[in-house]
């Protein structure tokens, strides 16, 4: 008796953590609903293009162009700016992770772009630590990134994020191929609302 109700005690606990972690990312701001996105590269989209379709179905989406030569780079500040540069955000440090959903016909390199050591904040020059998003050309797909993934470089013993320096997240597809494709309806970071 004693050791069922440790058990029912024990999982009335994790269930109120994991349900109260369900509540904190989902009163968080959504960054493709709350920011404007900037886009460079081959793509068939524009900025102007991608931007609209966004607030009119609360999608992010790019599709690479019939030749594309070069990356195609898709991102967004953190603090909304009136450009691609900005402020620098200093995240809450209970906050623990990014939350994505994404489809993508390919592998996508996420870089959390960090201010620089200038102090100048987002102009040019921050480091890009970063993971990779797989491909998932057929549904949509949830992810949670602990902020310890994000590394300099890609390597697993390169520099950590430093997330009280946070600019942006970029969206890179590096070798794109014609009409790869990329779409994302949620942007999430644990704890953060504007």
């Amino acid at each position: 008796m004693k050791s069922f109700l440790m058990l029912f005690i024990l999982s009335f606990i994790l269930l109120s953590c994991k349900s109260t972690l369900k509540e904190h990312i989902n009163s968080s701001t959504n960054l493709v609903l709350s920011n404007d996105w900037y886009l460079s590269g081959p793509t068939i989209e524009t900025e102007d293009k991608i931007n609209n379709f966004r607030k009119k179905n609360g999608v992010v989406q790019v599709t690479a162009n019939n030749l594309p030569t070069g990356e195609i780079e898709l991102n967004v500040m953190i603090t909304p700016s009136s450009s691609n540069d900005g402020p620098t955000t200093k995240l809450n440090n209970n906050s623990t992770f990014l939350q994505l959903t994404y489809k993508s016909s390919h592998l996508i390199k996420l870089q959390a772009r960090e201010g620089n050591k200038s102090g100048t904040g987002c102009i040019h020059g921050g480091s890009h630590p970063r993971v990779d998003l797989q491909a998932s050309p057929e549904k949509f797909t949830t992810v949670n990134i602990p902020w310890t993934d994000f590394r300099l470089d890609g390597k697993s013993d390169g520099k950590l994020l430093d997330i009280n320096n946070l600019c942006k997240f970029n969206f890179v597809n590096y070798n794109p191929v014609a009409k790869a494709t990329l779409e994302i309806t949620s942007v999430k970071i644990e704890g953060f609302k504007l």
